[in-house]
């Protein structure tokens, strides 16, 4: 099925992280999948349905914020092992080219800032789709992911398995699940 993004929710957008998730899933021990996510973000934007590359999007994450359901998992994640969160309190990202790829989805490359290390990355995004909450506020919504080498930022920790293989895979998917509220006409999004 394929969606159309109605032109009307061309606008300035603030994430709201009480109806969002910024997440990671993690393979552990060759086995299993380990899921987390960051509790504390924020992030703004401008989404241009008629012309996407005048689209942009920033997003700022508390790296101390990181929840898989686990603190022990979690106090090791915070530390020099994984991401030095005192060293380096969050993660970001800032959207570098915005292009359509049909049906409603969105190729969004941008720098990700982990550990000090900035590289590009490219999440496929899937627009969700546009509501007007009990409160007054229009909202539209995206979803989707990407997939990188955790190593290439630095965050290179990991113990080799008896049975071989690692306790870490090298490879993670960042997950995104964004619902943005749209400022009000001629208001910044903060």
């Amino acid at each position: 099925m394929t969606t159309i993004v109605p032109a009307t929710v061309t606008g300035t957008y603030k994430i709201d992280p009480s109806h969002s998730r910024i997440g990671f899933v993690a393979r552990h021990a060759m086995v299993a999948k380990v899921r987390g996510s960051f509790n504390e973000f924020e992030g703004s934007g401008y989404f241009d349905v008629e012309d996407p590359a005048k689209s942009h999007l920033e997003l700022t994450i508390k790296a101390a914020s990181i929840d898989t359901r686990n603190p022990d998992r979690d106090a090791h994640l915070k530390s020099n092992d994984f991401f030095s969160m005192d060293e380096y309190p969050e993660i970001k990202f800032v959207s570098t080219r915005v292009e359509a790829a049909g049906g409603g989805s969105y190729h969004v490359t941008g720098d990700l800032t982990v550990k000090g290390v900035t590289k590009p990355v490219t999440f496929e995004l899937e627009y969700t789709g546009e509501a007007t909450d009990p409160y007054g506020n229009r909202r539209i919504g995206f979803e989707g992911s990407t997939t990188i080498n955790r190593k290439d930022w630095g965050v290179n920790w990991n113990v080799a398995l008896e049975a071989g293989g690692v306790l870490v895979s090298e490879k993670v998917t960042l997950e995104v699940e964004v619902s943005a509220i749209r400022a009000a006409d001629g208001e910044a999004a903060a």
